[in-house]
C-alpha cells in the first residue's frame, strides 16, 4: 500500500479518536453558553447544571407513559396565561437568585411527589391548599403579596408567580392556576412551565429532596 494512502489512514484514525476523546469530556451545557447556575434552596447554595454523566437516564418515577391526561399548550384561555419552557424556567430561577423578590416559582405537587425531588430555588404549595377559600386567600395574602381588604383583593403589588407540576400529563398546577384566576389574579403575573418534573429531569437537571443537604 502506498505510503500516501497509509499516512492518510493514520491521519484520519487519529482525528476521530481525537474527536471521540473530546466528545467524551466535553461539558453538557444548559445552553450553548450556560454551564450552570447557583440557587438558594433551604438556605444552601445549590448548584443547578445538566448531568455530566453521558450514560444517565431519566428518573424511574417518569419513565411511565400512561399517567394523566394531556395538558393543552395554553389550557387557560381565553385568560392570556404564559407557558414557558425549561430555558425560560431557568431564566426566572438566575432572576430570583440575582435578587428579585417580585417573583416565586411554586412547585404545586403534593408532598408524595415532591419528596421524590423538587427543583431547587421554588418552594412547595399543594394544590390542595388553593382549593379551601381561607386558605387559598391566606397564601395570596402571606406570600403572593395580595392585599385583602375584606371587600376586594388589590392586585397592584402581587407577585409573578411560576407553577409546575409534573409534566404535561399533570393536572396539579393547572387547577391551582384556574382557582386563582377566579380570584381574579392577574393572568399577565402567572407563568405555567407545563413540562414540570418530567421536562426537567429528561435535561439531566439538578434536582434536590426535601432537607436534603447539599454540599
Amino acid at each position: 500500500m502506498p505510503k500516501t494512502i497509509i499516512c492518510s489512514l493514520l491521519i484520519s484514525l487519529t482525528l476521530t479518536f481525537t474527536v471521540f476523546a473530546e466528545e467524551k469530556t466535553k461539558k453538557v451545557m444548559i445552553n450553548h453558553e450556560l454551564y450552570s447556575i447557583d440557587v438558594k434552596h433551604n438556605g444552601q447554595t445549590v448548584t443547578i447544571k445538566r448531568n455530566q454523566n453521558r450514560d444517565n437516564i431519566i428518573s424511574k418515577y417518569f419513565q411511565k407513559t400512561h399517567r394523566g391526561k394531556i395538558q393543552p399548550m395554553h389550557p387557560f384561555k381565553p385568560h392570556a396565561v404564559e407557558t414557558i419552557g425549561s430555558l425560560e424556567m431557568i431564566n426566572y430561577l438566575k432572576k430570583i437568585s440575582g435578587g428579585n423578590e417580585n417573583l416565586m416559582i411554586i412547585d404545586s405537587r403534593t408532598d408524595a411527589w415532591v419528596k421524590r425531588g423538587t427543583i431547587p430555588g421554588t418552594i412547595n404549595i399543594p394544590f390542595t391548599e388553593f382549593k379551601n377559600e381561607e386558605r387559598a386567600l391566606e397564601i395570596m395574602e402571606d406570600k403572593f403579596n395580595v392585599l385583602n381588604t375584606g371587600n376586594a383583593l388589590n392586585f397592584n403589588n402581587a407577585k409573578t408567580i411560576i407553577m409546575y407540576c409534573n409534566g404535561i400529563w399533570c393536572g396539579q398546577s393547572p387547577t391551582a392556576i384556574r382557582i386563582l384566576l377566579q380570584f381574579g389574579y392577574p393572568a399577565a403575573r402567572i407563568k405555567y412551565y407545563r413540562g414540570g418534573m418530567q421536562n426537567w429531569e429528561s435535561l439531566g437537571l439538578t434536582v434536590v429532596k426535601p432537607m436534603q443537604k447539599t454540599k
